[in-house]
């Protein structure tokens, strides 16, 4: 079994034919950053190395260098690598940029100008959601956060919705890091309780807001899927309470979900290679001798 946790001080050791003659310093970098970012739980280092065929040292080489330049982090009080907030920006700035100049805007246009109320694209990054592009309403009332900003994963339509799509042991451990504040008075913050509720929202694949971090405002969410079956962005509109209940609200799920395909259409990301959850990583079998054939 590999030792998936212990990262030792390993010394630079001279390339190798193989490795001199693979990929450019830099697109080592990129690749070890995908794998990162693609992955849906943190990456150690043995890890790492296997998934990218990459001798342990040099994948140690790059991520410590990739570390202080802060695209990458440890998890708290752990040796696994996730996106480091350096990273989590500029992908950001990317994905705004495109948002906004991009038919990804008109389809939220339509979704706002259809229903009368505010429409927005968000996405999780790291235990936020943060909006990516957002339509106000025409009201007078409006609720105004500007793209970037970021809102509770465990009492939003959107948060409850990434929540709901993650294995319960991701569950169990962002619930245990997250505070679980009390916004309104309908706010869950006991994690048992929460954790149903994220039951009933993948059963139903619609995430609600009914008053949770807003009071007097509703929300329902409907999550935008790539060709992996992962949900990687959502479609949501939220109004005040006295011009849509939360019934109402739910009613529009149809609406939402061709928006959110048409949104997934517009992105056409191929379907991702993922580390499975559960997968259990090891390093691969030694390959038995040949013994010599005999010769008669």
């Amino acid at each position: 079994m590999v030792d998936t946790n212990a990262d030792h001080d390993l010394i630079d050791e001279p390339q190798g034919p193989a490795e001199s003659e693979g990929q450019a310093p830099t697109l080592k970098a990129f690749s070890l950053l995908q794998a990162v970012a693609r992955s849906e739980r943190p990456l150690s280092m043995a890890e790492l190395s296997i998934l990218l065929g990459m001798p342990k040292p040099t994948a140690y080489r790059i991520a410590r260098m990739l570390e202080r330049d802060g695209l990458l982090e440890r998890e708290a009080g752990g040796r696994r690598y996730v996106a480091g907030r350096k990273l989590l920006g500029f992908a950001m700035e990317i994905v705004t940029a495109s948002v906004r100049s991009a038919p990804r805007h008109a389809i939220l246009e339509t979704v706002s100008r259809q229903l009368g109320e505010t429409a927005n694209l968000g996405v999780m990054v790291a235990n936020h959601v943060v909006y990516i592009d957002r339509v106000e309403s025409a009201w007078p009332f409006g609720l105004r956060f500007e793209p970037g900003s970021r809102v509770p994963l465990h009492c939003t339509a959107m948060g409850k919705l990434f929540l709901s799509a993650q294995p319960r042991a991701r569950q169990e451990q962002i619930l245990g890091k997250v505070p679980l504040e009390r916004y309104t008075e309908n706010t869950i913050t006991d994690p048992q309780r929460l954790l149903r509720e994220l039951e009933s929202i993948r059963a139903a694949g619609l995430g609600v807001d009914n008053q949770e971090f807003l009071a007097g405002v509703v929300c329902v969410a409907a999550p935008v899927v790539d060709a992996s079956g992962a949900t990687i962005a959502a479609i949501a509109i939220s109004a005040p309470q006295a011009r849509m209940n939360m019934n109402q609200a739910v009613q529009h799920a149809p609406l939402l979900r061709a928006a959110a395909q048409r949104l997934a259409e517009t992105l056409a990301l191929p379907a991702p290679e993922r580390l499975a959850p559960e997968r259990q990583t090891e390093a691969p079998p030694a390959p038995r001798p040949r013994r010599a054939a005999r010769r008669g």
